[in-house]
């Protein structure tokens, strides 16, 4: 009897960390998709793979980044299975500007933040998704490199190349037609 009530402990903690890790896999979804639709969908079935595979779950190693690998594995099968290269969905909109910003400052601040999502936008999935986890996410590079399953340097390598491009993006996007 004991034994069964220390694997509903042990299921109970594993449903917290999900819990817990919920809101950032729901972004890391959302980023790799390239969208807000379906996002939920995806962090749905990524809390669902890894409910199954938590007997594979090691103990000594960092819940976060297995987590978040899975759902960014999920967000890529899906995005490919749909086809779906949509446009990265506004997500700043529900931040809100500090306090003491006047309206002038907000303007500025979300034509800024406009014109850094559509040049995010025209960038390919992979690039987005390399600059968004370190950057708006602000992982570790090693974070960043177990949740894309790639080795640290290629996460070097593609958040510099993925730098340029958006900096190209973002002086396109500000030279008159």
């Amino acid at each position: 009897m004991r034994y069964d009530a220390d694997i509903e402990l042990g299921d109970a903690a594993f449903e917290a960390r999900l819990g817990a890790v919920g809101p950032r896999a729901l972004r890391v979804a959302t980023v790799v998709l390239g969208t807000a639709t379906g996002a939920d969908d995806v962090v749905q079935v990524a809390m669902e793979r890894a409910w199954r595979a938590r007997d594979r779950y090691d103990d000594d190693r960092p819940f976060e980044p297995w987590f978040l690998r899975i759902v960014a594995n999920t967000a890529r099968n899906d995005r490919r299975q749909r086809g779906r290269l949509g446009a990265l969905a506004e997500r700043s909109a529900a931040r809100r500007p500090p306090p003491a910003s006047t309206p002038e400052d907000d303007a500025v601040l979300a034509a800024d933040r406009r014109a850094v999502l559509t040049a995010l936008n025209r960038l390919d999935a992979d690039d987005r998704a390399v600059l968004a986890l370190r950057f708006v996410e602000q992982l570790s590079e090693a974070e960043v490199a177990t949740i894309l399953d790639c080795p640290v340097g290629t996460v070097k390598s593609r958040t510099a190349r993925a730098k340029v491009r958006l900096r190209t993006a973002l002086t396109a996007s500000e030279r008159p037609s």
